[in-house]
């Protein structure tokens, strides 16, 4: 179940790229400049060819080099990048006549090495819609292009994506782990079953590979070609563990071919990792020779084991038969892999699920056979009940004590559950310390404690204070160092528990860096003698748990906080976003109508900034944004609203402002960008100019909905009649 539930895609928001697609075969010849002569290059039919999808285009005849290109579609995307599932094996992508990405290295014959078999991001610019997008691919692989599905979509998005359909592999990949890790145990325990050391290499392999070839392996470390040799490397001993199984099942009937098989696996594996560490060989080429000596294999392994498999015993029958599952669907991701099949998600992690789900129900089944012996031992230990009456008393003592722990604790934890509730409510950190401090003491009394809040100064102040000699032994602050206390971190045991436990409350991001957010003081726990050797450590731990738990809440109000602020605010001018004024237009609309208080609204542009941007390159059109930015800021009032609209233009919404009022501010804003120089790199690189639309209502538009339009027209007008003015648009 848990597999099944973690196995769902993540619902995130994509496009895919699959119409439009030209190849061309070769390699471009070079400018002197550096630019590929294709990308400027006339269309001609007798170069470019359509394909459906970008990948082994016909009539390869030993080519190495082709290139692929498309005309990027239309979409509404907030951080837009290019998926690509894999390439084979190293590419370029060129846009706009420049490079924009580049995975592998290409040497002056356009060639290179294998490097992985990764997937690929690559941040789209703003206004790609509509503009051609180059590939420039090399191959000497079996296959060239780009693999499996291309798509646009968001950061976020992506990465949701790549989540949700590695969450399979990755659960089962876990659970693969676990059953080694058991096995192995088993292994050590019973030493004359080898079979347990077998079925150990097997899962821990299948484990190996399923976390390798999953695309979340690469958001935990990026290195792509570490993973691809933990995947073949894997992948490649898959068949040395199922010969030797297979070796150990059929005892004095094992043949030597199987042994034979098993040691051809392994010097094949050797080798093959050895020659590509060493360089000699691409790590891609020796995935061919390998599918083929399997496939071999596997009939040769299939026909030893159909002649012996009625000599087996049940368990192993059920064991090879999940085996065989995961061998044909690791055979099916062959054929996909080498184009016999077309293109899709082949679930290899089923096969290992089949093979561990027949491991756990062969235990459970043992398990039953177990608890039918002890059902047994039981009916005989039930007669010796009457000769252990006196300790049976004294336990029963012990378990009362027990009872009423396991009370108080079941309904502190149902009070901190409450807290966290309430803390979730709240709409900050600062907000939720309020019911915090009011739910402390009810969530640790009868123990006596003090709860410390960070101040600005870096000190703590004693913020709560509960219990009767509380006021006595904790102080009224504590140093920023906390100099003299030492943190309770778990394991504990009842004899080391100190008579003073302090707890450190993180949140994270935290305000002041890597420090505690607060500091929970509490006495040594007081319980009776019968459960003090037990329950002092398991009441400390719940009181670790819990300040945990308080932890994760706050830092999740604080992660709540941090991204609300993001989503209305542009990273580049630190001012409001297009979102933000879209939702603020709507809102003062609203109030304006209601209070029939006027409502101003500036449009406005820098002149000929693509020009600019052209002749001083993007990063110095950033600093003229930045510097836009600046001055919006220090020419509005307060209560005015000032939004990067997108790319250079930005809004000014100016409540209660008059037409004539919003006018002046206009040409005060205009007036002082034109006298303000443009510095970047310690260079001067002249002065800039706006024009700007200004629309008032009700004076400019009677009806409220037309006034964005309005201003829209008068910044027209400002461009049409010469640019660097103010118009203000009239009824």
């Amino acid at each position: 179940m848990l597999a099944l539930c973690l196995s769902q895609p993540a619902l995130s928001a994509i496009q895919p790229v699959d119409e439009g697609w030209q190849y061309r075969w070769g390699d471009s010849p070079f400018l002197a400049d550096g630019t590929p002569l294709w990308l400027d290059e006339p269309d001609s039919a007798e170069h470019w060819y359509d394909i459906a999808f970008p990948s082994n285009p016909p009539g390869r005849k030993g080519q190495e080099h082709a290139w692929f290109r498309v005309t990027l579609p239309e979409g509404e995307w907030y951080t837009p990048a290019l998926y690509i599932y894999s390439v084979d094996i190293i590419l370029q992508v060129w846009f706009r006549g420049e490079l924009l990405y580049q995975y592998g290295s290409f040497d002056e014959h356009g060639r290179g090495k294998f490097e992985g078999w990764p997937w690929h991001e690559i941040p789209l610019p703003d206004g790609y819609e509509g503009e051609t997008m180059y590939f420039r691919v090399f191959s000497d692989y079996t296959d060239i292009g780009l693999w499996g599905e291309v798509a646009i979509l968001d950061h976020p998005d992506l990465v949701l994506h790549i989540v949700g359909n590695s969450a399979e592999s990755l659960v089962i990949a876990a659970l693969s782990g676990l059953i080694a890790l058991l096995a192995l145990v088993f292994a050590l325990i019973q030493r004359g079953q080898r079979s347990f050391a077998s079925i150990a290499l097997f899962a821990f392999l299948t484990g190996v590979m399923l976390l390798a070839e999953s695309q979340a392996s690469l958001l935990i470390l990026y290195q792509p070609l570490l993973w691809d040799y933990l995947a073949a490397g894997s992948y490649y001993l898959i068949p040395v563990a199922l010969a030797l199984l297979l070796s150990q099942w059929l005892d004095a009937r094992r043949p030597r071919l199987v042994r034979w098989l098993m040691w051809l696996h392994l010097v094949f594996a050797a080798l093959a990792l050895l020659l590509a560490l060493l360089g000699l060989v691409n790590l891609s080429s020796t995935f061919p020779v390998f599918d083929g000596v399997l496939l071999i294999s596997l009939a040769l392994m299939v026909a030893v084991v159909v002649r012996s498999f009625s000599s087996l015993y049940r368990e192993q029958q059920v064991f090879l038969f999940t085996c065989g599952v995961f061998i044909v669907l690791l055979i099916l991701d062959m054929a996909v892999a080498h184009g016999f099949l077309p293109w899709g998600r082949v679930p290899v992690s089923w096969g290992a699920l089949a093979f561990s789900l027949a491991l756990i129900s062969i235990s459970v089944w043992h398990y039953g056979k177990t608890q039918q012996a002890l059902h047994q031992l039981t009916v005989q230990l039930e007669q010796k009940v009457a000769e252990r009456t006196a300790r049976a008393e004294a336990l029963a003592e012990r378990e009362v004590e027990r009872s009423r722990l396991l009370a108080l604790e079941s309904k502190k934890s149902q009070k901190l559950a409450d807290t966290i509730a309430a803390l979730q409510d709240c709409a900050g950190v600062e907000e939720a310390f309020q019911p915090l401090l009011q739910a402390l003491p009810q969530l640790y009394l009868p123990i006596a404690g003090c709860f410390y809040r960070r101040n600005p100064g870096g000190g703590y102040d004693r913020a709560c204070l509960w219990g009767r000699s509380a006021a006595n032994t904790f102080p009224p602050s504590l140093a920023p160092d906390l100099s003299g206390l030492t943190e309770t971190v778990l394991p504990v045991q009842s004899q080391d528990v100190p008579a003073q436990l302090c707890f450190l409350l993180r949140v994270e991001p935290a305000r002041f860096g890597n420090v505690p957010e607060g500091v929970l003081l509490l006495e040594r726990p007081n319980l009776p003698e019968v459960v003090k050797d037990y329950g002092t450590a398991r009441v400390v731990a719940w009181v670790y748990q819990s300040v945990e738990k308080i932890g994760i809440t706050l830092s999740g109000l604080a992660l709540r906080s941090e991204l609300q602020r993001f989503s209305y605010e542009d990273s580049l001018t630190g001012l409001k976003n297009r979102r933000y004024f879209d939702e603020l237009f709507r809102h003062e609309r609203e109030v304006a109508i209601r209070s029939e208080r006027p409502l101003s609204l500036l449009i406005f542009d820098i002149d000929h900034f693509k020009r600019f941007n052209d002749s001083h390159g993007h990063d110095a059109g950033d600093e003229v944004l930045r510097m836009v930015g600046r001055v919006l800021e220090n020419c509005f009032r307060g209560s005015d609203t000032v939004c990067r609209y997108g790319g250079e233009e930005f809004t000014v919404l100016m409540p209660g402002a008059s037409r004539e009022e919003a006018r002046q501010r206009a040409e005060n804003l205009r007036a002082t960008i034109a006298e303000s120089q443009v510095e970047y790199l310690g260079k001067q690189l002249g002065n800039l100019t706006i024009s700007a639309g200004i629309a008032g209502w009700p004076e400019s538009s009677p009806e409220f909905d037309e006034l964005f339009r309005a201003a829209d027209r008068a910044l027209y007008q400002a461009k049409a009649a010469g640019r660097n003015r103010v118009v203000t648009a009239s009824v």
